[in-house]
């Protein structure tokens, strides 16, 4: 049986760990993103936790590297410049990595190796078409059209958090007005609504829940989808709430005979699915899946 070095980069923290070609996580282990930090500083974090993520496995032999990233990045240099992570700007991960480990190295957006990791394992196995979704510090996402995940020219398909829901909404990280990662990512919540996520009120998570819900509404018309699956830390957290504000909205703003139906519903590698995803990556990269 093969098993897949993993390593999940977000902007609250990094995970590493050891997943089995079943989708059995074998070792996990976390720390949280320093901030502010250099870029050396979170490469000795991530090579940290993978080397403490193979020793706590047990596992004798690593079949390649998995990663998943906040992005924008560029796939074919390897470079990545997550928006919640400024001491990373074109940071060349997939080769220091490849330096580290002497092993093959697949990287991606972690919104793409969530939707990896659902399609083989999850809530959308067997599924040909659908979306999922992080709601976490950012948002982001991945697409599988007719069974295919979806690259775009740089890699970065999939940015759902950066779809226009508020036409006069908060400033986005990226620069632009009213994207839906300024209205309903933990970022926004922290810096808009004052309050850390795992705090906020029943109304705050209905506002987020009804704005991902518009958000997916438009993706939902536009690329004829009817099966949207959301993991991440605020969304998890905020349960049946939010995801029941979502689907309201999504069925009030989805209105064409193919997009009626669409249905929004939680991840089924519920806390486990970035890490799940990131192993996913270089397994179906591998094996040419997806």
């Amino acid at each position: 049986m093969e098993h897949f070095l993993a390593l999940d980069i977000g902007g609250t923290k990094f995970g590493g760990g050891v997943v089995s070609e079943k989708g059995d996580v074998i070792s996990y282990v976390a720390g949280p993103t320093p901030k502010p930090s250099t870029a050396a500083e979170l490469w000795e974090l991530a090579r940290r936790l993978l080397h403490q993520a193979v020793d706590e496995s047990g596992v004798h032999s690593i079949a390649a590297v998995g990663i998943g990233s906040g992005g924008p990045m560029d796939l074919e240099k390897g470079l990545v410049s997550p928006l919640n992570i400024p001491g990373w700007r074109d940071f060349p991960l997939r080769s220091s990595i490849e330096e580290e480990f002497n092993a093959e190295v697949y990287l991606d957006n972690d919104g793409k190796a969530l939707t990896l990791g659902e399609g083989l394992f999850g809530r959308a196995k067997g599924t040909q078409n659908f979306v999922a979704m992080v709601v976490s510090t950012g948002i982001g996402g991945g697409i599988v059209l007719d069974g295919r995940l979806l690259n775009g020219r740089l890699g970065n398909a999939g940015h759902i958090g950066h779809v226009n829901v508020e036409e006069k909404g908060n400033l986005c990280g990226c620069g632009a007005i009213g994207c839906l990662e300024a209205q309903a990512s933990g970022t926004a919540i922290t810096k808009y609504f004052g309050m850390d996520p795992r705090q906020a009120t029943e109304a705050v998570k209905v506002r987020c829940g009804e704005y991902v819900g518009r958000g997916v509404a438009s993706v939902a018309s536009l690329l004829d989808l009817d099966l949207f699956v959301v993991g991440g830390s605020v969304a998890l957290g905020f349960g049946k709430v939010f995801f029941d504000a979502a689907q309201r909205e999504l069925s009030a703003r989805a209105r064409l005979s193919f997009s009626s139906e669409a249905k929004i519903v939680p991840v089924g590698l519920g806390e486990h699915g970035p890490i799940i995803g990131a192993a996913s990556v270089a397994l179906s990269r591998r094996r040419g899946l997806f």
